[in-house]
Formats: structure tokens, sequence, C-alpha cells
């Protein structure tokens, strides 16, 4: 059996669209009101977090891709006010983070990301954005997991899309997105 270095990284797109959808169908039951209520985070509300997570998405997917966009992507902090657009805004740039992905292999993940931050170009190489870019949603969408804790909801579970044995539990975000068992865990 060989190893392919990039299933980790597919894997983990896959288990970012699939965190997100759930998290996304909690947050749209939320009303206006409890979506900007103040509540203890990093940022202070839901929705300034879910557009940060937006946002940075954007902005490392958008340098991956070999683009210049850097910092001005953060010019407005808060691009959708109402949850229904920011959902479909992060599912369409989460799919196209598969995409982007699914494109890779052994030499563009080792390929050299140019990241352009105002005043200078950070270099690292692509598998690292992608780590880092995973981390940061991983540890955003936890605050906002603990924020709901706080409101009339349960906050959903956003870690059953990795392992095989956890089938049962994600099938109806399976079935939402017209996937199978055989593509969340492509290749096997």
């Amino acid at each position: 059996m060989t190893c392919d270095p990039t299933r980790t990284f597919k894997k983990l797109a896959r288990n970012n669209r699939l965190a997100n959808l759930r998290l996304r169908h909690a947050c749209l039951q939320l009303t206006a009101d409890e979506l900007v209520a103040p509540r203890t985070s990093f940022f202070p509300t839901i929705r300034k977090t879910l557009n940060h997570i937006y946002l940075v998405d954007l902005f490392y997917l958008d340098a991956m891709k070999g683009g210049s966009l850097g910092h001005s992507v953060f010019g407005e902090p808060e691009p959708y006010s109402d949850m229904s657009s920011l959902a479909e805004a992060q599912a369409a740039l989460d799919m196209d983070l598969i995409a982007f992905v699914d494109g890779l292999d052994e030499d563009g993940l080792a390929a050299t990301v140019q990241v352009h931050r105002g005043e200078r170009v950070q270099q690292d190489r692509c598998d690292d954005i992608l780590s880092h870019l995973f981390q940061h949603q991983t540890h955003h969408r936890g605050q906002v997991h603990a924020m709901l804790s706080g409101t009339r909801l349960k906050p959903p579970q956003l870690d059953e899309f990795i392992v095989g044995d956890d089938a049962p539990v994600r099938k109806t975000e399976l079935q939402a997105l017209g996937w199978t068992e055989t593509d969340l865990m492509f290749p096997v």
C-alpha cells in the first residue's frame, strides 16, 4: 500500500465543508439578534466570528491560488450581515478549497506560496499554509460552538467527519451534499 501525501489534505478539506455545513445549519436557526448578541470569545459575536472564518479562508485560498488580494479581503470585517448569505458564500468557498486541494500533487504541496501581508510577502510551503488554515478553521469553529452553548440551541457535534466508524452520524450531511462515503474517504 502506498502513501498519498495529498490524502490527508483532501480529507481535511472535506471535513471542513461538512463541519461548516453542520455549524451553519445550527446558526441558521438563530435570530438576527442572537447572531449579534455579545458573547465571550475572541470575536464578540457569532456573526463576527463566522465572517472572520470566511475572510481568512478567502485570504489564504487566494494566496495558494497565486492571487495577491492580501489584506484587502479584510477591508469589510463583516461582509455578510445575514446568516443565509454568509452560509452560501462559505459553502462556495469550501467547495473551491476542495477543488484546489484535489488538484494538488506532491510538488504542489511543496510549492512556495506568496502570502501578501501589506508591507511584506510571507513565503511558506503550500502544505504548511493548508495545515495552518485547517487549524485556524477548527479553532474558530470551536469558539462558535462554545458561543452556541450560551443560546437556546444545543451546539452541533463537529468532529465526526474523518474516520470510517462515524459514517452513521454524518449520513445527513453527506446526503445534503450529494456525497457518498467513498467521496469522503477518497482515496482510500
